[in-house]
């Protein structure tokens, strides 16, 4: 296995991509939303999206005003997770900054074959692989250029994206079963 950077170290790539960040989300729920301040307030049932940005976010208008592109799809589970609902809520806040979210059902991407670990692709070339341990903490990233895992990592993208749905529409369905 490739050596596990922090994710700390790699983060540059947000403001140095030239294109396109794109991410696969696969997690039931990750400890940084766990351990992070607006869960308490959202179990609370607090309504948090009208914050104002934070880093990650200003980041994102800034690169997406760049004509830069960030997406990510989250597979989600029927019914949602704890975790699943918790990102549910805090997508609107994401979309508003410049990053487009879509959902897709887990039994729909274990058809399309999609893979089952979290990733971002950098402009179509490098790939950063997430490493969790068991209780959903991230311990960092790999970071890989090689042409055959890129490549599955664009055709993942590629059949995802085409599958899933808008932050908006899904939230609409989810709220329309409850």
């Amino acid at each position: 296995m490739p050596d596990v950077i922090p994710f700390r170290e790699i983060s540059h790539v947000f403001q140095d991509f030239e294109h396109t960040a794109w991410r696969l989300e696969t997690r039931r729920g990750y400890a940084t939303d766990r351990n992070g301040p607006n869960w308490a307030r959202w179990k609370a049932g607090e309504d948090f999206t009208h914050d104002p940005p934070d880093a990650w976010r200003t980041n994102v208008e800034t690169q997406t005003a760049a004509g830069k592109r960030f997406e990510r799809v989250r597979l989600v589970d029927d019914p949602l997770t704890e975790g699943q609902r918790f990102l549910l809520a805090r997508a609107p806040s994401n979309v508003a900054a410049g990053d487009e979210v879509r959902y897709l059902l887990r039994t729909d991407a274990v058809r399309l074959g999609l893979p089952d670990f979290d990733f971002w692709l950098i402009d179509s070339r490098t790939l950063l692989r997430f490493i969790f341990d068991e209780d959903d903490t991230t311990l960092g990233v790999t970071v890989t250029q090689e042409p055959a895992e890129v490549l599955a990592a664009c055709q993942a993208r590629d059949a995802a994206w085409h599958y899933a749905i808008r932050t908006a529409e899904f939230a609409a369905r989810v709220r329309s079963t409850v």
